[in-house]
């Protein structure tokens, strides 16, 4: 029961479900989500965090990138079951609908660079968990 009570709370919160929506269309990173959410990129963390623990993503380090997808469920059945179905849900909400035509929009270069230029200390990285 454990393992389905995690998926069920992960998905309990609109800005998880909507990652979840943005990671169907493609991989990202942090920075990339917290600039379509509008979140902080610490929110956005805390979010991955969550749906990792809970089986939804998983990430793999490239360069300095942390990216993430959805998982395959392998480990989780519910994971599996849940992301099998929320692929035809939602799809006609307002806020799905502008996130899956804005996320091809959002670059993490440019994100990166404005970061690191408002902050002299700064230096372009993707963050991890």
């Amino acid at each position: 029961m454990k393992k389905f009570i995690r998926v069920m709370k992960a998905l309990s919160d609109p800005s998880r479900v909507k990652i979840v929506k943005m990671l169907q269309k493609k991989e990202l990173c942090v920075c990339e989500i917290h600039a379509a959410l509008g979140i902080a990129q610490s929110t956005a963390s805390k979010h991955l965090k969550v749906l990792e623990e809970a089986g939804l993503v998983i990430f793999r380090k490239e360069g300095l990138w942390v990216n993430y997808t959805l998982s395959d469920g392998s480990d989780n059945p519910y994971a599996a079951s849940i992301l099998g179905n929320l692929r035809h849900w939602l799809e006609e909400d307002a806020d799905v609908a502008r996130l899956s035509k804005s996320i091809y929009e959002v670059h993490r270069e440019k994100i990166c660079r404005k970061r690191s230029s408002k902050s002299p200390r700064s230096q372009p990285q993707a963050e991890a968990l």
